[in-house]
Order: structure tokens, then C-alpha cells, then sequence
């Protein structure tokens, strides 16, 4: 979450790199989005299982199967 906050504050900030002036506060907004993302995300509730990758993954090859399987 971390890196997502960094990439969203750079982007809102338009610029890739603060200078050393700002360093201090880009920091804190990296730190306050990263604490609110995760205050926000941890509050979503859900009721069905996770997914998984592998059984995920087969499903997936199976509809490209038959998407593109030449007719008979």
C-alpha cells in the first residue's frame, strides 16, 4: 500500500521526486494515505471465500478453450 500511496501522491502533486523543501511533507502525505488506504480497505466487509490462484488460473483456460476452439 505503501507504493500505491507514493504513486498517487507523486501523481496529485505532479512530481516524481520532491525538493528538498517539500520532503518533510511529502513524506506525511505518503504516510497519512497509506494509514487512511489501510483504515479504509480493513473496514470492507465480505462474505465469499477467497479466491485461488490455481483454480482461478484453470477456469480461465478452460473459457479460452472453448473460445477459441475451432468448430467441428
Amino acid at each position: 500500500m505503501h507504493a500505491a500511496a507514493t504513486q498517487y501522491v507523486r501523481k496529485v502533486a505532479g512530481m516524481p521526486k520532491p525538493s528538498a523543501a517539500n520532503a518533510e511533507a511529502f513524506d506525511r502525505a505518503i504516510a497519512e494515505v497509506t494509514a487512511a488506504t489501510e483504515r479504509l480497505l480493513g473496514s470492507l466487509v465480505t462474505h465469499v471465500p477467497k479466491r485461488d490462484r490455481e483454480v482461478e488460473a484453470v477456469k480461465a483456460r478452460e473459457r479460452s478453450r472453448r473460445r477459441f476452439a475451432t468448430p467441428a
